[in-house]
């Protein structure tokens, strides 16, 4: 059998010690902090955060505005997701719809909040155009924008998938049967659709409520849990026990929303077989829809326009002559070029690590009959469940004083851990659809299991490899909350000197760094993007 064979073993053993190492340990030592006190183990920790009214309202506020934000960003990828799958809007308009609204994926959720800033502020370049303050944007108003705009992506990559198993002849047939507007909408979308729309409503939750990024740019006096857990932990004083408490907090409702997922999924159903019949000619529909999403799109990306235009202006609002100094200066300082050139490094390790161990991991899982591979599935399960900072905190509760701490392994380590369950998926996805008797064709023909992972499985998993090595590069690169807790002054990268820049108001190296870090990951994409459509007319 496959799964006697000792490299099989071998691998198998590796990812799990990798996995309980750098994810169960750390986690369990995080949990053993939060009980520690000088008396022993108890629940005083958890009785001092909850009787701290801070907390108690930080708590409350992250519950506010991630719900609020869920309810926004579930809508709102819904109406994009219809208007591509279920309207006549120009094919040219519903690729830019699908293009345009994953970009804001490609820059760290930090500058989002820079970008509010020098948006909205009272020298912004749209309070500038409308000519008065539209709202507040420190607090409640700025996080919520910001929210949207990082967990809308998400969302909507979420429903669209689902549409493409919604059969439209369906729709078509209850028109047809006199159904009223309302009633074939409820039962030919919304109803197959539940169980996804209860998924982004839940995802957009944990996003927003992990989030350290954004609160940390636009939050003000608007404490959230993120920010209450920084502050304890990176404060005058740390004090680990509260902040593995902290942590412990923020962990209950990511794991309640993980559960919710999992019992809303049984709520979808698919179509046997998926008609992809063209919609029915609907100029009112069409065009209405069409003007929302287009209108959504364009107010997402106006937040970002003035990060295009405030580094080639010597000073943003007060002096708009054209110059290229903002980025000759940062070229320049060898402070900022080597916190670039330390993303860049982090995130390649990051992706080529990444990428093998969940492969390996979907592999064994996919295309052996390993007695233990549902494990894998358990590990998956637990990463896609844990936030960023409560991770990067375990990390550094763990191996603090080690000779990790304060190196680039740490990190890379961190970032192939958090990110690893949506790889892994992808990876099984792929894997669990192709002719299962591959591996005893090669056998027979001679080849050892490992040849023929690389000479027949591999090259028909391409273009899911090199999408996989692409999330994890751009989650690398943008990611902030998991590795506050792990960098150090010779580890710093892009999204953690933004928030260092933060504290000196600098803010034209923050836009600088935050160009490159958008046209790096958006290079990337596109390579990759380019390699993937080689390998699909290859295949």
């Amino acid at each position: 059998m496959r799964n006697k064979k000792p490299e099989i073993l071998v691998i198998y053993f590796s990812i799990i010690v990798l996995l309980v190492s750098f994810l169960v340990l750390p986690l369990v030592t995080l949990m053993i902090q939060s009980f520690e006190t000088s008396q022993g183990f108890n629940l005083s920790n958890y009785l001092s955060i909850l009787s701290n009214n801070d907390i108690f309202v930080a708590i409350g506020n992250s519950l506010k505005v991630s719900t609020v934000t869920a309810v926004i960003s579930t809508i709102l990828a819904f109406l994009l997701a219809y208007t591509i799958n279920c309207t006549r809007v120009h094919p040219y308009i519903k690729k830019v719809i699908k293009t345009g609204i994953l970009l804001p994926m490609l820059l760290p959720t930090i500058t989002y909040g820079f970008a509010i800033m020098y948006s909205f502020g009272n020298e912004g370049l749209i309070t500038k155009l409308v000519g008065r303050n539209l709202f507040e944007i420190y607090g409640f108003n700025g996080l919520l924008m910001g929210y949207v705009i990082y967990t809308l992506p998400a969302a909507f990559l979420l429903i669209n998938n689902s549409f493409k198993y919604i059969d439209k002849k369906f729709i078509i047939v209850s028109k047809l049967m006199g159904d009223s507007t309302v009633r074939s909408f409820k039962n030919t979308i919304i109803r197959p659709l539940l169980g996804t729309l209860g998924g982004a409503f839940v995802l957009s939750f944990i996003l927003s409520f992990t989030d350290f990024g954004i609160p940390a740019s636009v939050g003000g006096t608007y404490n959230v849990v993120s920010t209450q857990l920084y502050q304890v932990m990176l404060g005058t004083i740390p004090n680990f026990n509260n902040g593995a408490v902290i942590a412990v907090l923020m962990l209950m409702p990511a794991v309640l929303g993980v559960l919710l997922l999992n019992y809303l999924e049984k709520l979808n159903f698919h179509y046997d077989k998926v008609d992809q019949t063209e919609m029915i000619q609907h100029k009112f529909r069409d065009v209405s829809l069409g003007s929302i999403s287009s209108i959504i799109l364009i107010g997402m990306f106006s937040v970002f326009v003035v990060m295009f235009i405030a580094p080639f202006l010597t000073a943003y609002p007060y002096n708009l002559k054209f110059t290229l100094q903002h980025f000759i200066d940062t070229f320049q300082s060898s402070d900022l070029t080597s916190v670039y050139k330390n993303s860049l490094f982090v995130s390649i390790l990051s992706a080529v690590l990444g990428t093998i161990v969940t492969y390996f991991s979907a592999v064994l899982n996919v295309r052996t009959s390993i007695k233990w591979k549902s494990s894998l599935d358990i590990f998956s399960m637990i990463t896609n469940t844990v936030p960023g900072m409560v991770l990067g905190l375990s990390y550094l509760l763990l191996f603090n004083g080690s000779s990790l701490m304060g190196t680039f392994t740490i990190i890379i380590l961190c970032n192939i851990v958090h990110f690893f369950t949506t790889p892994y998926l992808m990876a099984k996805n792929s894997l669990s659809k192709m002719n299962p008797s591959w591996e005893t064709t090669g056998e027979l023909l001679g080849d050892g299991w490992i040849m023929t992972i690389y000479r027949v499985i591999l090259p028909n998993s391409a273009s899911t490899v090199i999408e996989m090595f692409s999330y994890y590069f751009i989650n690398s690169m943008v990611t902030i909350s998991g590795i506050i807790f792990l960098i150090s002054a010779q580890t710093s990268l892009v999204a953690s000197k933004i928030k260092e820049l933060q504290h000196f108001a600098q803010f034209d190296p923050i836009f600088v760094l935050s160009l490159l870090i958008f046209i790096t990951n958006l290079l990337i994409k596109l390579i990759c993007e380019y390699f993937q459509s080689k390998q699909t007319v290859h295949q």
